[in-house]
């Protein structure tokens, strides 16, 4: 019996797991890869856990796509344009995946999405949530945060519309990103596949006990919930002109304040960080958001709070 107050949702029957979104970021490509070989650590006895490698031609060239982002093609747009031999490659497999996972928004969608990236930056174990309203991902998370115990897990908030972007998890009804790192593009690390390894077997893990019936309690779950993405310094034709700073590189999750330097000009000036306030800086310096006009998000810190949760008996 549910305690009062107690959210007694659906069951979470089938999982999607995604690697290769970006086809060199290879920690999930190798994670899959081997899932797909042998299923056995990701089997679960209560749901279907399906791994998914989701931009092969992407993975087989070790570039992080073809004709555009996968993980920015899954907006309604490009979701509903008609078949076409010109179509984007990328436009294309999403359309595909939406069919295979979702669709987006429907009751049909798979119930989990766990989504494998790697990053350049100093991120750690970074776990993405796409709102502040899921009862089911915040506990999840609170319950991998808690279960696991690294010292440098933290969770990213991406609720804000300037920050939004229409990523691949989104075709399920609940999601959560993972960006483990710091990793260069096209390599594998062993500690930070371990480390992704670990997340995902534990998100696995929760979702079991809560099948089985498991209550969890309420909960608090603090996070960095971004607002803002800070562009280069750049000239009158678009090329950057300033790096980040020594001072903020590999700073990701630490205290920015006013005043504080963010980049170094090529002529050696430093430029200070303008805000009224401070912020905490993610994705410093990330190699794949130089083509976004990304040099850094800026979060601030919030804490979240979950009711109680408890598969429900209908």
């Amino acid at each position: 019996m549910a305690s009062v107050g107690a959210a007694c949702l659906p069951a979470v029957r089938r999982i999607a797991v995604f690697g290769g979104t970006h086809g060199n970021e290879l920690s999930g490509v190798f994670l899959v890869r081997h899932w797909l070989r042998d299923r056995s650590e990701i089997q679960r006895a209560t749901c279907e856990v399906h791994p998914f490698l989701t931009n092969p031609a992407a993975v087989q060239r070790c570039t992080r796509y073809v004709d555009c982002d996968l993980n920015r093609a899954f907006t309604a747009e490009n979701l509903s344009l008609p078949q076409c031999d010109s179509m984007l490659h990328e436009v294309r497999i999403a359309q595909q995946i939406n069919q295979m996972f979702g669709p987006k928004g429907s009751d049909s969608a798979y119930d989990l999405a766990l989504d494998l990236h790697n990053t350049t930056s100093n991120m750690g174990n970074c776990l993405i949530l796409k709102t502040s309203n899921d009862d089911f991902t915040i506990q999840l998370i609170h319950y991998i945060k808690n279960t696991l115990a690294f010292s440098n897990c933290n969770v990213l908030l991406l609720e804000n519309a300037a920050v939004q972007y229409g990523a691949i998890r989104m075709v399920a009804k609940h999601s959560v990103g993972l960006e483990v790192g710091p990793q260069p593009q096209g390599v594998v690390r062993a500690n930070i596949l371990e480390n992704m390894r670990k997340l995902v077997n534990s998100a696995l893990d929760f979702t079991q006990f809560y099948n089985e019936g498991k209550e969890f309690p309420p909960c608090k779950l603090d996070v960095y919930k971004a607002f803002e993405k800070v562009n280069y310094p750049r000239d009158e034709e678009g090329q950057i002109i300033g790096i980040i700073h020594p001072q903020l590189q590999d700073s990701d999750w630490k205290e920015l304040n006013p005043g504080d330097p963010s980049f170094l000009t090529l002529d050696g000036k430093t430029i200070t960080y303008s805000g009224s306030s401070a912020v905490y800086p993610v994705f410093v310096n990330e190699a794949a958001y130089y083509e976004k006009d990304s040099a850094f998000l800026l979060t601030q810190k919030v804490t979240l709070t979950a009711n109680s949760v408890k598969v429900s008996k209908h």
